[in-house]
């Protein structure tokens, strides 16, 4: 689709600024008093771990391209130097806010519930020994102190890592007096430690590893005084970069990168707010990092480490509620997922329908003699995968398994190739997808010899193939063995392990070849008959919509009269409600319990209402550099409860939905008399009562 020649800021928001929109959406969930209390600590915790990723990704990409000297705008009209210094002022402003809600309304709330922070200012004697104990039996004997000086120079401090810059006085018993020094604390050693009961006088009372440093940091530098502790953490660029180019071996190449990427450029140094100018300045300097990426915080400079606290404290009452995930009717009377399979396609709805359909068509694949060839791609399933034992079982006991492993998963690379090695040792067939493009799709494809013949029994989702996730994210995953979708499911498979042109597929949408086409043609669909004076319909959920020709085919559609909602969790590009532009578009953040991460698509379709799922969202990368698929729900029963259960929960709900407006701005949907929350009704609706 050739775009307007006039795409800029007025029709395209910033993706960036849209990101850090969405966190502030997920900190209003920590500043919400009807969230329990820990979940608040929970959501204020999250900000922090997307705020890292997105400064080693997002920020890392835009100084590199201001270091190269690159001025050119992006679709939204915005050069790199203005995209950093809006993303920077913003980032500053959420920061601050986060730890304003953290020490101001958080930690006073969790201490007159019993759990404590214990300030240094606060130890009695009794805990000061017990700390003092714990340093020296605990901490000292792994810390390794690094005095500056011509023989030792600035350490490479690893990313993220928890440091502390040491101002000192004297000289050694070398007579260096360099006056400054370098101790990293060991990512082994615990950043939150908990009391004994009988020394705090409440049930949980902690105290901060950096406090026990700060406490007793001139243990390390004996004989000399200490002037000033300051704790600092740096953020690097973590994007990993293998040249297709020039590299022969993929994972090879990869497994020389990984090491590298905890030692990438700095972008972003954190600090104590007491920490003096003059050793800010050395530490900028060290870093290669100016005034605007240093972020002066309050107390600890890692509030991630915090997201273990709710774990540990013994208080359902002041988190969410437990639930058991349940179990479509289909397969509560059949343990046979096959039989189950062949009488009617299952759809599962994530987390509050269970993940174990998926892993028991792994175990009786495994053990039916029927079955010879089992295929799956893996993008993220965790280091202790279920169904990973499950495919190297069945490689052991004679099944043909072919697995497609996407080595570039982000942050996911080193269980990745881990996964990968133990496959190959097994006799599995591991590929890495295609170079260049990331194998995103979620595919599942269980090949039986029957009476009649082979018959594939085919898993497709939204999700990743991630046990631990599927209890967090909501996702559907459909179970099928129709012919023409089995056939596609593997047409797709051959495509991506073999050579050879792309065939044709019958129902499923795969980027990069037809996804972006066969959606944008949809959109239209729409548009025509609005046109036409018939009625147009678009409903989609997903997670960022960015690709500009989408979004162009979108206004094109509201210009005609077409009714458009978007479920949006994170970035949007789009504009919606600009007169004459999309005055029929309305755009939609739900945050909640629950990651939302469905893919779902609804055209109206002169009524014929179609629906598709997918592991895409709207994003240029999805569409063109990612192997994704889209595949539609053909069962008019299935296809009701994906309106049901995916769409139109998310349009009537009143407590977590935030509405855009068009300049970016989210407001929270005031609640009516009547309340209405998505993840609460399909809860009450899907999950089983805890027993």
């Amino acid at each position: 689709m050739n775009l307007p020649r006039d795409i800029h800021s007025e029709r395209l928001l910033n993706r960036d600024l849209s990101v850090l929109a969405f966190n502030r959406r997920v900190l209003a969930q920590a500043a919400d008093e009807r969230v329990p209390l820990l979940e608040r600590l929970r959501f204020l915790c999250i900000v922090s771990s997307n705020l890292d990723e997105f400064f080693e990704i997002r920020v890392a990409g835009l100084k590199e391209q201001i270091k190269l000297g690159s001025i050119a705008a992006g679709a939204d009209g915005l050069p790199p130097a203005e995209v950093f210094r809006r993303v920077t002022l913003e980032s500053h402003a959420l920061i601050a806010e986060q730890y304003a809600l953290l020490y101001d309304v958080i930690l006073p709330a969790m201490e007159a519930e019993g759990i404590v922070f214990l300030r240094r200012s606060q130890w009695t004697e009794a805990q000061a020994d017990w700390i003092r104990d714990f340093f020296f039996r605990e901490v000292i004997p792994v810390l390794t102190p690094i005095g500056l000086d011509p023989a030792h120079p600035f350490p490479r401090v690893l990313n993220k890592s928890l440091n502390f810059a040491v101002e000192l006085k004297g000289t050694d018993a070398f007579g260096r007096n360099s006056g400054t020094a370098i101790v990293q604390a060991p990512r082994a050693l615990p950043r939150v430690i908990q009391l004994p009961r009988e020394l705090t006088g409440v049930e949980h009372g902690f105290v901060f590893l950096s406090s026990i440093m700060h406490s007793h940091v001139g243990e390390l530098f004996t004989g000399m005084e200490v002037l000033g502790c300051y704790q600092f953490r740096a953020t690097r660029n973590s994007d990993l970069f293998v040249d297709d180019e020039e590299v022969k071996n993929l994972r090879t190449a990869l497994q020389g990168e990984l090491p590298q990427r905890h030692f990438g450029d700095a972008v972003r140094l954190e600090v104590a707010d007491n920490c003096s100018e003059e050793m800010a300045g050395f530490l900028m300097q060290q870093f290669g990092l100016s005034p605007a990426d240093l972020y002066r915080v309050p107390g600890i400079v890692n509030l991630v480490r915090l997201m273990s606290v709710p774990d540990r404290v013994d208080r359902p009452d002041l988190k969410y509620p437990p639930f058991q995930p349940g179990m479509p009717k289909v397969l509560t009377k059949r343990f046979d997922v096959f039989a189950s399979m062949r009488r009617q396609d299952i759809l599962l709805h994530h987390p509050f329908q269970s993940f174990s359909p998926v892993i028991q068509l792994l175990e009786q694949a495994i053990d039916d003699p029927q079955v010879v060839a089992i295929k799956m791609t893996v993008y993220r399933t965790g280091t202790d995968s279920v169904l990973m034992e499950h495919l190297l079982r069945a490689a052991q006991k004679g099944k043909e398994v072919t697995v497609v492993v996407e080595l570039m998963a982000r942050f996911d690379e080193e269980a990745n190739l881990s996964i990968a090695a133990r496959l190959e040792e097994v006799g599995a067939h591991v590929v890495y997808g295609v170079f260049g493009y990331k194998t995103h799709a979620k595919l599942l494809m269980v090949l039986r010899r029957e009476d009649h013949g082979y018959r594939r029994y085919v898993h497709l989702g939204t999700g990743n193939y991630h046990p631990r996730t599927t209890r967090f994210y909501t996702d559907f995953g459909l179970l099928t063995c129709d012919e023409e979708i089995g056939n596609d499911a593997n047409e797709v498979f051959k495509q991506i392990t073999g050579l050879g042109k792309a065939g044709a597929l019958k129902h499923l949408w795969q980027a990069p070849f037809t996804l972006h086409a066969n959606m944008v043609a949809a959109i239209r669909a729409e548009t025509e008959a609005a046109r036409a004076g018939r009625k147009g319909r678009i409903i989609a959920k997903m997670n960022a919509i960015m690709e500009p020709a989408v979004i162009e085919a979108l206004y094109e559609a509201s210009q005609a009269g077409v009714e458009i909602d978007l479920i949006v969790r994170g970035a949007c590009a789009l504009r919606p409600r600009v007169p004459g532009l999309s005055d029929h578009i309305r755009v939609r953040s739900v945050i909640g319990r629950f990651l939302e991460h469905h893919r779902i698509f609804y055209f109206l379709a002169d009524g014929e209402e179609k629906v598709y799922l997918s592991s895409a969202d709207w994003m240029e990368r999805n569409f063109f550099r990612r192997i994704e698929v889209c595949f539609p729900i053909l069962d008019p029963r299935l296809k009701r409860r994906v309106i049901k259960e995916g769409l139109r929960p998310y349009l009537s709900d009143n407590c977590q939905a935030w509405e855009m407006d068009a300049d970016g701005q989210y407001r929270i949907r005031a609640s009516r008399r009547v309340r209405s929350c998505a993840q609460e009704h399909l809860l009450a609706d899907l999950a089983a009562a805890v027993q």
